[in-house]
């Protein structure tokens, strides 16, 4: 399958767009969204998210990353394989974390140029192409060539920031709940959290956090809006604490 993985929205034109480049190139794929509503612009968080997702699509999976504020500029155009997937997106840091997180990894420099290339949708013009010729297993010759790793790479280590906030309020931070201590509380917006298994388990409007279903610690409220509530927006800190 192509996993799309993109800021480009759900309610803009470009998601059609990508998705008409992929049925023409690869009609027998399945193609399925991951998050199309990813922050815009940011790089850091967005590159944390993936990683905590990647591992629940199937091995075999080809992902379509685009976060690229430097679209039409400097920075590359790659394709990483990584424990059984393949990821192609722009080389700014946003594949760097699934990278450098990987026990099998390989590197490849997208060198192949459409006709035809948008200055501000490579998206579509050239990742949508290269993802659909991976998927189908038929990479044209001459258009990839090898390369040691990403030129740019991010801090793999977690992030101890917001990376997500659903549209319940729930706040997904950076941080792996398996590297947390079981009694560890957690400070955000200005708060000292505990942590509860299930929303049941407080009272209703409580902030707390979790293990959120991809394995990241989430500051959520019982029925309420956890990011309205402490004022948590992507890029917010935290902070843990065993105290």
């Amino acid at each position: 399958m192509i996993v799309l993985y993109t800021d480009f929205g759900s309610t803009d034109p470009y998601l059609g767009q990508v998705k008409a480049v992929l049925q023409r190139a690869a009609p027998r794929v399945a193609v399925v969204d991951a998050l199309n509503d990813v922050p815009a612009f940011g790089i850091e968080p967005a590159a944390h998210l993936l990683a905590a997702l990647a591992p629940h699509f199937g091995r075999g999976s080809v992902f379509l990353c685009a976060i690229d504020p430097g679209v039409g500029g400097s920075r590359g155009a790659i394709v990483v394989q990584v424990d059984g997937r393949c990821f192609v997106g722009p080389d700014n840091g946003l594949l760097s974390v699934v990278w450098q997180r990987a026990k099998r990894r390989r590197c490849r420099r997208i060198v192949w140029r459409p006709a035809s290339l948008s200055g501000s949708f490579h998206g579509r013009d050239l990742f949508a192409p290269v993802a659909a010729a991976l998927a189908r297993e038929r990479v044209p010759t001459g258009w990839l060539a090898a390369r040691r790793a990403p030129h740019v790479l991010l801090d793999a280590a977690d992030l101890s920031r917001v990376i997500f906030v659903d549209h319940y309020g729930n706040a997904m931070t950076g941080l792996r709940a398996a590297c947390v201590a079981p009694g560890a509380r957690l400070r955000a917006g200005g708060r000292t959290l505990s942590r509860a298994e299930t929303f049941g388990a407080v009272r209703r409007g409580a902030a707390f956090w979790y293990e959120n279903s991809v394995g990241l610690v989430e500051i959520a409220a019982n029925q309420a809006s956890a990011a309205r509530k402490l004022g948590l927006r992507v890029g917010s800190r935290v902070a843990l604490s065993t105290r």
